[in-house]
């Protein structure tokens, strides 16, 4: 049987060999794109993906550096006829998600406090 998601399929396992995350989130955002001209004539439902990676295997990087790693990870996939066009990344480590965890909860708590604020 084959898979109606092949591309993404393909982005969730080697993220997951390569990377290991702790949490690994994919989304679609193709129909988004389906109008533009880049796209005109394009029979693929998959060509432009947003992940958002949380891993160890960021730690000590800057995001330029984890964005390579992504992109050097994927090469075949964004060059390939009707593969990903375009790939927007979110890459943490899961210190810096816990750390933005808490703020998002420390700002939802301040505004409850004071809804005027």
């Amino acid at each position: 049987m084959s898979s109606n998601t092949p591309v993404e399929d393909v982005i969730r396992a080697k993220i997951t060999a390569a990377f290991n995350p702790q949490s690994l989130e994919i989304y679609n955002d193709s129909h988004k794109h389906a109008h533009h001209k880049a796209m005109a004539g394009s029979t693929s439902k998959e060509t432009h993906f947003r992940v958002v990676i949380i891993s160890e295997a960021f730690n000590s990087k800057m995001q330029p550096a984890r964005h390579r790693m992504v992109y050097a990870l994927l090469r075949d996939e964004m060059a390939a006829e009707g593969g990903i066009h375009a790939l927007q990344l979110r890459t943490l480590t899961p210190d810096e998600e816990a750390r933005q965890l808490k703020k998002k909860r420390a700002e939802e708590a301040q505004v409850q406090e004071d809804p005027e604020a």
